[in-house]
């Protein structure tokens, strides 16, 4: 008997216990009758799961047309989702990645968790933190305690910013939108990427006009296209509160687990224009769609952008790595810095956040009285923020994670915030203090990694001995 194809319709009448038809690799099956026996129980059965399916006889199977059997092009395929544990099983950041390595699609999961060649920064990030240790101060009343903060003047509930990152829709239809909504819930801000799978102004207005924005701009190569992005940006005053101007990707880093999986080429960034492809060195989300950046950006560029922006509009660099460049932005008059190493996703090897965090304290201790100073890479705990605010840093970005939390669309970006608000409070209460203005470098221990810190701007092998 030749297949035959069946109408999304009668498809969506028979997804109830009494009456549940499945779809495995476009075959349709009845099991009805089998469902109840079904060594996971009823409960294995997703509600997505039971929209998929269609009616045959036991013995007959009928084939689903091939459009409704193909998964949307830019989003995890859905049957996968019935494989999540329950949100409330989730306790740590570490649970959402576990989630997100076994639901997301082989490829999204390979764009988002890759850094570049050996992965060394990216885990370095982590690592390094670990590495610092706490000297609590004890009997103090711990009773009552806040984690308010300000970032560039914008009230925050907690000293955490969701980082940029591009192609949230690739976890979930709704990507940076639910981000938005889950930010503003929590009281936390949001930083958007040039690379954001919607255009900026249909993000921000998921939230009241008084949410806090930041827009991560990449300058590109054809200025003229920066320009109008940026001015439409400033158009969305108030919502966009600064721009973040990345600086550490000048070219796009070797991610080579990446690079290995073909990527989806209807992905398309509306901000940018950038479109995916495939070509002779791999099929690298990150290097294809990162192609426009302007490799010659420098200094001297940065009065143009704020010739654009107007003088009002805060400017951070994002991507600081050096004393030298910290004491620049200060002297460019930026008005904050973000510590970081683009997550491990640039150049492999370059230091972690936290030790460059350390060597603005040991070579231009001045730049945190004249900038903001942010860190971004390796945050997992509430203890992660709380030695990073130690050790003078405003407040701190997490990326990855809030991707991975979106596997449970907004709820899951509130639960996170929720975690590490409740990890970073408990760790305040712990070391002694109950407000974040409290927080100082007595309260930790850096002697572990102190000698990987540069203690001056040059190396020492650079300076010729005298004769």
């Amino acid at each position: 008997m030749g297949a035959k194809r069946i109408a999304v319709d009668e498809i969506s009448q028979h997804a109830s216990p009494e009456d549940c038809w499945i779809v495995v690799d476009g075959d349709v099956w009845d099991m009805t009758d089998f469902a109840p026996n079904h060594p996971g129980g009823p409960s294995s059965r997703s509600p997505v799961q039971s929209t998929a399916v269609c009616r045959a006889d036991r013995d007959n199977k009928s084939t689903i047309t091939e459009e409704w059997a193909r998964p949307p092009p830019q989003a995890t395929p859905e049957l996968k989702l019935g494989e999540k544990p329950p949100l409330s099983s989730i306790i740590n950041s570490y649970d959402f990645e576990e989630v997100a390595s076994s639901v997301l699609s082989k490829k999204t999961w390979a764009f988002y968790s890759s850094a570049a060649t050996d992965c060394i920064t990216r885990d370095a990030n982590k690592s390094m933190l670990d590495r610092i240790w706490f000297r609590p101060r004890l009997l103090r009343n711990v009773e009552h305690v806040s984690t308010k903060t300000k970032m560039l003047g914008c009230d925050l509930d907690l000293p955490l910013f969701i980082s940029p990152a591009a192609m949230a829709k690739l976890v979930h239809p709704d990507g940076e939108k639910l981000l938005a909504k889950g930010a503003h819930a929590k009281g936390i801000a949001q930083s958007i990427s040039t690379n954001a799978s919607f255009p900026v102004q249909e993000i921000v207005q998921e939230c009241p006009e008084s949410h806090p924005f930041f827009f991560q701009l990449y300058v590109n190569s054809d200025r003229s296209k920066t320009k109008t992005l940026l001015e439409s940006v400033l158009a969305l005053r108030p919502r966009i509160r600064g721009i973040f101007i990345t600086i550490d990707a000048p070219i796009p880093g070797k991610r080579e687990a990446d690079e290995r999986l073909k990527a989806d080429k209807s992905l398309v960034a509306p901000n940018s224009g950038a479109r995916a492809t495939n070509d002779k060195k791999g099929s690298g989300i990150g290097r294809i769609m990162g192609a426009y950046v302007d490799k010659r950006l420098s200094w001297e560029d940065l009065r143009w952008i704020r010739s654009v922006v107007g003088p009002d509009m805060p400017l951070v660099l994002k991507g600081v790595q050096h004393a030298a460049d910290a004491r620049l932005a200060a002297s460019a008059g930026m008005q904050g810095i973000v510590i970081g190493n683009h997550g491990g996703r640039s150049l492999d090897t370059s230091p972690p956040a936290v030790l460059a965090l350390l060597e603005l304290h040991k070579c231009c201790p001045e730049v945190f009285e004249r900038l903001e100073v942010y860190v971004d890479g390796g945050i997992r705990r509430g203890t992660d923020i709380l030695k990073c605010l130690c050790l003078g840093a405003r407040a701190v970005g997490m990326g990855r994670h809030f991707l991975y939390s979106l596997t449970y669309g907004q709820e899951g970006v509130e639960h996170l915030i929720d975690l590490m608000k409740d990890e970073l409070e408990t760790s305040m209460r712990m070391i002694g203090v109950t407000d974040v203005s409290q927080i100082s470098p007595d309260y930790v221990n850096t002697g572990d990694v102190d000698h990987l810190v540069p203690a001056s701007l040059r190396h020492p092998y650079a300076v010729k001995p005298k004769i």
